[in-house]
């Protein structure tokens, strides 16, 4: 059996069997951590690492440099969704290649914090299901919701902001609205 040549980092945002249907021939990783890419850039005709889910509090997270390493080594890093968006928006001017909306909005500025994309999860033997919901799809599904107000979508944000990133979700998300007296509108 010959090593795979693309490594996929996943977690929560994505089922690792989504991974591997999408991308057959791809090795699919649990979130990629601090050290992770420095074990696996030795690794003969490695051609390909993308970078979605990366764990940020109970170890640290994958270092910038780790990922410059691996560019420096003609590996492709691509970097979306979560961890892999908020590196990708870091390290594009050197040649990391970021994909979807929340890179965009990070390499624009209009995303700037880490929380922004933070989720709390389960561990792997379950998943890594997402048991809280991650601030910029809160902010997205408010975005989307015609029947509310200009305002009513700003206290909403606030409201989600002001949560700690693992208690964030849509049932806390209404119940602190309820709370405020935020209009249903």
């Amino acid at each position: 059996m010959t090593a795979a040549t693309t490594l996929v980092f996943v977690g929560p945002t994505l089922p690792a069997a989504e991974v591997t249907r999408l991308l057959p021939a791809s090795a699919v990783l649990p979130p990629i951590a601090v050290g992770d890419l420095l074990a696996l850039i030795r690794r003969r005709g490695l051609q390909r690492i993308a970078i979605i889910d990366g764990y940020f509090e109970r170890m640290a997270a994958v270092w910038h440099k780790e990922i410059l390493l691996a560019l420096e080594r003609g590996i492709a890093v691509w970097g979306a969704s979560s961890m892999g968006a908020l590196r990708a928006a870091e390290l594009a001017p050197f040649g990391m290649i970021g994909v979807g909306g929340i890179y965009r909005d990070f390499a624009r500025g209009t995303l700037v914090a880490d929380d922004e994309v933070a989720v709390a999860h389960l561990p792997a033997e379950y998943g890594y299901r997402a048991t809280s919901d991650a601030l910029v799809n809160l902010r997205d599904g408010i975005a989307r919701a015609p029947m509310l107000t200009a305002s009513t979508r700003s206290r909403l944000v606030e409201l989600a902001r002001a949560r700690f990133y693992r208690e964030r979700s849509w049932d806390r998300l209404i119940a602190d609205a309820r709370e405020a007296g935020v209009p249903a509108r």
